[in-house]
């Protein structure tokens, strides 16, 4: 039996939209693990995430892969400065992440960051890193953030998406500041008060 047109498209939006739905709801959205020696346990799986944008994407402005240890200090400083650092996992595997950064060193902007999510390419268009981003921005406003701050490598339409679902507001565009395979790069900041 052969649907017409506009109903065969409602019947396929819904269907899309249950596969999307059953995706998200199998995700788990946890603080970064460490061991009792204070080691990592999602270092890996996150220094994978990143280091895919690194060598395959003018997302990340760093053009060489990123260490075990190198990715470990930098969770830690984060976590020492008593920011979150998150991890989307679904069956058992660290999918994506989410942090938040000090924004600047002087003390009067101890009540703004600046945010970060990567996906696991396999996971990019499935709603987590709303997810992880949403639950990001919960954990700020538990630590009294009062502003978040996303930079984003332009053109990045999903990126800019992700942000202003997010309800980030764009604030700045600079021109050509980043240089990477052979190109110039504008960045673009977003901003949400808390």
């Amino acid at each position: 039996m052969a649907f017409p047109p506009a109903t065969r498209e409602r019947v396929v939006g819904r269907c899309v939209e249950k596969i999307v739905n059953e995706a998200t709801q199998s995700v788990r959205i946890r603080p970064v693990e460490e061991t009792n020696a204070g080691v990592d346990l999602d270092t890996g799986a996150i220094a994978r995430i990143y280091n895919h944008y690194v060598l395959h994407t003018a997302i990340s402005f760093e053009e060489e892969p990123v260490s075990l240890e190198m990715m470990a200090q930098r969770i830690a400083e984060v976590r020492s400065s008593s920011l979150p650092w998150l991890v989307a996992e679904q069956q058992e595997q660290v999918v994506g992440y989410a942090y938040a950064g000090k924004w600047k060193g002087r003390c009067a902007y101890r009540h703004s960051v600046e945010t970060s999510v990567y996906l696991d390419p396999a996971f990019v268009a499935r709603r987590i890193g709303t997810q992880l981003y949403l639950a990001l921005l919960d954990r700020l406003l538990e630590r009294s953030i009062h502003v978040a701050i996303g930079g984003i490598a332009l053109p990045n339409e999903a990126s800019v998406a992700l942000h202003e679902r997010a309800g980030f507001v764009k604030v700045a565009h600079f021109r050509e500041v980043g240089y990477k395979f052979g190109q110039w790069i504008d960045v673009g900041y977003w901003q949400k008060v808390l």
